[in-house]
């Protein structure tokens, strides 16, 4: 007994240093310099700037059907594993228009689920356009989404999305640097 005293004493004397718990760590993401392009296809009825780090691919299926028009195109970024869906739409009368804005909200809201919070915001982009932007909390498969539009002949949406599974601690950074380009994205945007 009094050698397990003696020993349970010096344990306790011998820790002289204090113990610091340690956050959990995650990888350092080295981000590009920014730095923008513009992008106008071929008669597309649209332009928009984007990253000289992203790719703009034309988007040729939808659900294994082809898009309704030419002009859906996503944004990749390789290096984040990341993606914009951009699809357009050309406004065919009022209620094609309110069904379009409904279904913006119905697929950001779909997020429910997963979803801490969603705020929606109006705006309105330098070059006169109104849409909705959607900044969506928690474990989502997605963080942002908009939508822009003249209310009359044009309707252009966006949603960022990751090759992950939804992990808002660690997307959050990469969250906030592309935030920055779809604002770009947004702000830059044209109609023809």
């Amino acid at each position: 007994m009094k050698y397990f005293l003696s020993v349970l004493v010096m344990a306790l004397l011998a820790c002289n240093s204090e113990y610091t718990p340690r956050k959990k760590g995650y990888y350092k993401i080295d981000f590009p310099e920014r730095a923008y392009r513009s992008y106008h296809p071929q008669n597309a009825p649209y332009s928009f700037d984007y990253p000289v780090y992203a790719e703009v691919v034309k988007d040729t299926t939808f659900f294994e059907e082809s898009p309704e028009n030419p002009w859906w195109a996503n944004i990749d970024f390789p290096q984040f594993n990341g993606r914009i869906y951009v699809s357009y739409k050309q406004i065919q009368n009022e209620k094609h228009f309110e069904q379009m804005v409904n279904d913006a909200f119905k697929m950001t809201y779909s997020h429910t689920t997963k979803a801490s919070a969603i705020n929606d915001s109006l705006m309105t982009t330098p070059n006169g356009l109104t849409g909705v932007y959607f900044k969506v909390g928690g474990n989502a498969a997605t963080a942002h989404q908009f939508f822009v539009t003249d209310s009359v002949k044009h309707f252009l949406r966006g949603a960022l999305y990751f090759d992950s599974t939804p992990n808002e601690d660690s997307l959050s950074v990469v969250n906030e640097f592309l935030f920055e380009d779809m604002r770009q994205l947004i702000n830059s945007l044209k109609w023809y």
